[in-house]
């Protein structure tokens, strides 16, 4: 699935449809998944079926799959020339108060 032409409603269900992917790899049960990660099973059923979550019920169902490591890479700056690369290499510093 292309995120940049879904809408917000395609890109959750399909989040949802990958947990429930990556729980039935992993060989859990619904209710073993959502103890595991400190949630309700109908809130764990809510996530699979349409990807409606809060964020913080989403990430303790990531992490308690073991995927943590995933999210590592959402929002990342990443530099599109060497100008840019070079901008973010230097870190940005407030301006230093004159005599006063």
């Amino acid at each position: 699935m292309h995120f940049t032409l879904a809408s917000s409603q395609e890109i959750v269900a399909e989040l949802g449809q990958r947990l429930r992917a990556q729980r039935l790899l992993q060989n859990l049960k619904q209710e073993e998944l959502a103890s595991r990660a400190g949630i309700s099973e109908r809130a764990l059923r809510n996530i699979e079926r349409s990807g409606q979550a809060t964020l913080d019920n989403f990430v303790k169902v990531v992490m308690a799959l073991g995927l943590a490591e995933e999210l590592g890479g959402i929002f990342e700056l990443k530099p599109k020339s060497i100008k840019a690369m070079e901008a973010a290499s230097v870190k940005r510093q407030r301006a230093s108060r004159g005599p006063g």
